[in-house]
């Protein structure tokens, strides 16, 4: 029988890659998006595919029931990658945009991984890999509220790996650098609802960057920007290797930014980043 996996955020980018990469591969794929429009769109492509929201505990119950349903109540694989971003200087953000940003880049992936736990011990194995990020590992200017999300997700995903080390159910972490995607355009959003921008002291700055960076369509890919295939080469490894690592890293600048944070002092640390 094919391996099953249940991966979020599914509508693009890395787990829409990730979707149809292990699908080729023979995996069982539960294409999951948060919009129905998109999990229609997916169906249309041969994928199996349903509503998981993080943000709604109804929606991680629904969404559960139906893989529990569909495979007799078991499943090899989850793959936590939905997340989005909320741009802005960490002193213009308000507490609810962090509240909404947590819900779904960390409070709902801890709610969907204990409700699966449960199954992979049943079974007798597992695997739950966590998408991160090299912001998960150094910050930067503007990424604040995701950059926070990410490092949480490090803390509790760390811990929970060497809390499993007593079952058969592997922990890991993805750590993807620049990817191809639409989390840039997709944080348009979560920008304007939350960030008030034209009554910040930093106005200025966000006119002469931030703003251009959102708004202004780019040319091409960024500069070490690599393509969600990269990040599925490394998801696959996690998935069928019979040892697999703690944690992957993608691009050159999560290897980089890896090191930096290990053996340079912090004032040389944040100089580099803020040169970045």
């Amino acid at each position: 029988m094919s391996k099953t996996i249940l991966i979020t955020g599914c509508s693009s980018g890395l787990g829409y890659d990730a979707a149809h990469g292990l699908k080729q591969r023979g995996w069982r794929v539960f294409a999951t998006c948060r919009k129905e429009a998109d999990c229609a769109r997916l169906r249309g492509e041969g994928l199996e595919s349903f509503r998981l929201d993080y943000a709604s505990s109804e929606s991680i119950d629904a969404a559960v029931a139906e893989v529990l349903g569909r495979t007799g109540g078991t499943l090899d694989a989850l793959y936590n990658n939905g997340a989005f971003a909320l741009p802005g200087a960490v002193e213009d953000l308000p507490r609810e945009g962090l509240r909404e940003i947590y819900e779904t880049n960390l409070f709902g992936v801890h709610e969907l991984s204990c409700k699966i736990i449960p199954v992979m011990r049943a079974q007798g194995h597992g695997r739950i890999i966590n998408c991160s990020s090299v912001l998960g590992l150094v910050p930067m200017r503007w990424r604040g509220a995701y950059s926070s999300t990410k490092f949480a997700l490090e803390g509790l995903t760390d811990t929970l790996r060497i809390e499993m080390r007593d079952t058969p159910i592997h922990i890991i972490t993805v750590e993807p650098g620049p990817i191809t995607s639409d989390i840039r355009k997709n944080s348009i959003g979560p920008f304007e609802r939350h960030v008030n921008w034209q009554a910040s002291p930093r106005r200025a700055q966000y006119e002469d960057s931030l703003l251009k960076r959102l708004y202004t369509p780019t040319e091409g890919p960024d500069r070490f920007e690599l393509p969600a295939s990269a990040v599925t080469k490394k998801l696959i490894h996690a998935l069928e290797s019979a040892r697999p690592k703690p944690r992957y890293f993608v691009t050159t600048p999560t290897y980089l930014m890896a090191a930096a944070r290990r053996i340079l002092p912090t004032r040389l640390l944040d100089w580099l980043i803020a040169k970045s």
